[in-house]
């Protein structure tokens, strides 16, 4: 937690001051209405005994008198400050939590968009969404109940024990106020023990929970389609059981905590009042006295209570904050160079691996093995394999998705190790195995290859993608929204807007990871006829499983489990590569591939 609170900006650390000095304000005001009450009553019982005994003369009469109403008016005054420092406690406590927050939530966003692959997964997506929501809430729920609690109850009970002390004939009942305390200590610590491990399960559950729930409303289509609602019900009952029994314990012991403390604060008030009974009924003139140190004793028990609250709530926090750093802990694998190489204008758009070879993180097996191939500008190079041959995870090592394990990644003639990430990505246009689009509209969907572009470099990039039809020739044109996911588009619009979204982009490199499955034979032809008239004559690299989409590329690397067992053109593969045979003969017959 005081790691996270170092990342407090510098007006905050200012208002955290003004904040412990209004506190130490306020407290000090409350704590002076009981002394203000004990010399009314004082000053009255006086003026009552003087009666009494016939020795009131109106000049005594009168100086009772000034001396109740001049208390009186300091009690307004006092109560005046403390409600003053309060609300201004209140409301700056909240700008400092909600500003912490802020930053803090901003950071570990901005962190997280440092991680590689691996990384998130280390995480899952659910967890890092609960870090970044749920439990930078937990944080500021801390922060806000520190600087207004965790500040003014120590206050209280140490400057309330120090008045209590001052007062006269308080000594019989001061025992009673050690004994309170006792059992307030007792009482929370009992619970405390039983609860603090339930805090960490809470937030783990939580993150089970958003899995859990995230993962059927991402795959809401394949649960329908097999009627697997049923099994999705009992799996997310299951997990919500779990959270709400475990919350269920939790509130429950939490709960046993208030009607124990009510008993102790309201068993003191009594024994109070009746040991101060027999005092009174022997020295009238200590009437103030018992009532002053009974108030003040109010606030130390109250005191001492919301130290206890703070101590049952701040380890929820704490876990929260723990789960948090953890995040901000992780150094990036990926980062840029201390310094970056700048590329040079003559070398454009080549490509070379040299003797990579690849193993995700904790694995002992490579899933590409001395890989070897170069690239010129303008080329189209094309990738297929069996599943699980490793061709994704080839074309990921471009833009440093990946580090390699072994050998280089070269980009224009640099290790893209070198190159800062911004920069060579800039170079690099991406297309993913699965279409991506994000909620908003298609404009803005493709201003994400070019953030400045103009309409008439959207219209161009949809019409080289062939999705001209289904956008420019509908109602809203480029305006027309987009669900989240690009749900409402079907899997080839899908694929030809992040086309689009990669050619408005006008890159060196163009890298397609399998991206024209889900289009028919002829706009899969007509795509890549178009792909072959750019101007800029990118270098293009394409995934694919269908032979008839690479049989024209200039070169074709055939993978099996993460080697290269084939290179060359169609006409080259056909007659010398076995694997490459396999697989042109399952998709096509003997006529069509002469044909071809």
């Amino acid at each position: 937690m005081i790691k996270l609170l170092k990342r407090m900006d510098k007006l905050s650390y200012l208002l955290i001051i003004v904040v412990i000095g209004l506190v130490i304000l306020q407290v000090y005001s409350d704590l002076e209405l009981p002394t203000r009450l004990t010399n009314i009553l004082t000053n009255a019982s006086l003026a009552e005994a003087a009666k009494a005994q016939g020795f009131l003369t109106d000049e005594l009469k009168t100086t009772y008198q000034n001396a109740i109403l001049r208390n009186g008016l300091e009690m307004f005054g006092f109560a005046g400050i403390s409600l003053v420092s309060s609300i201004v406690v209140c409301f700056l406590a909240a700008r400092i939590a909600a500003k912490f927050s802020y930053n803090l939530r901003e950071e570990v966003y901005t962190h997280i968009q440092k991680f590689s692959i691996s990384e998130i997964d280390k995480f899952s997506t659910a967890s890092l969404i609960t870090r970044t929501t749920n439990d930078i809430t937990q944080v500021q729920m801390v922060v806000i109940m520190t600087l207004r609690m965790a500040i003014a109850a120590p206050t209280m009970a140490i400057l309330g024990i120090i008045k209590a002390g001052r007062i006269e004939s308080t000594a019989n009942l001061s025992l009673i106020v050690v004994i309170a305390v006792i059992a307030l200590v007792t009482l929370v610590i009992s619970i405390f023990l039983i609860v603090l491990p339930k805090f960490k399960k809470i937030q783990e559950l939580t993150d089970r929970l958003n899995l859990v729930t995230r993962e059927n409303l991402t795959g809401i289509r394949v649960v329908r389609a097999n009627c697997a609602q049923e099994y999705q019900e009992k799996k997310f009952d299951e997990v919500n059981r779990t959270v709400s029994k475990t919350h269920i314990f939790v509130n429950r012991m939490l709960n046993l905590m208030n009607p124990g403390m009510m008993l102790i604060m309201n068993g003191t008030s009594l024994a109070i009042l009746w040991v101060g009974a027999y005092i009174i009924n022997e020295k009238p003139e200590f009437l103030g006295s018992v009532f002053g140190f009974q108030q003040i004793t109010m606030m130390i028990v109250i005191a001492f209570m919301q130290l206890i609250m703070i101590f049952i709530m701040v380890p929820r926090g704490l876990v929260s904050a723990r789960r948090v750093r953890e995040v901000l802990d992780v150094k990036p694998s990926l980062s840029n160079p201390a310094n970056p190489v700048s590329p040079t204008e003559e070398i454009k758009g080549t490509v070379e691996y040299e003797d990579v070879s690849f193993s995700y993180p904790n694995s002992n097996e490579n899933v590409l093995d001395h890989i070897s191939f170069k690239v010129k500008q303008g080329d189209t190079v094309a990738i297929i394999g069996s599943t699980g041959s490793g061709k994704t995870s080839l074309i990921n090592l471009l833009p440093r998705f990946f580090d390699v394990t072994e050998g280089k990644v070269l980009v224009d003639g640099i290790n893209v190790k070198d190159y800062d990430m911004a920069i060579l990505r800039e170079k690099i246009a991406f297309i993913a195995q699965k279409a991506l689009l994000f909620k908003g509209t298609v404009r803005s969907n493709l201003a994400y290859g070019k953030e400045n572009a103009t309409e008439a470099e959207m219209k161009e990039a949809l019409k080289l993608s062939m999705a001209e039809d289904f956008i420019l020739n509908h109602p809203d044109g480029l305006d027309q929204g987009v669900a989240q996911g690009g749900s409402n588009f079907s899997g080839g619009q899908k694929q030809r807007l992040s086309i689009a979204r990669a050619l408005i982009k006008k890159p060196e490199i163009i890298v397609f990871d399998d991206s024209f499955s889900a289009l028919d034979f002829k706009t899969d032809k007509i795509l890549r006829d178009n792909l072959k008239k750019l101007e800029y004559n990118p270098t293009k690299i394409i995934v694919a499983q269908r032979i008839g989409t690479i049989m024209d590329a200039d070169l074709i690397l055939v993978l099996e489990k993460g080697k290269i067992v084939g290179a060359g053109t169609h006409k080259e593969l056909i007659h010398n590569c076995e694997v490459y045979q396999e697989i042109a003969y399952s998709q096509l017959s003997k006529e069509e591939i002469d044909n071809a």
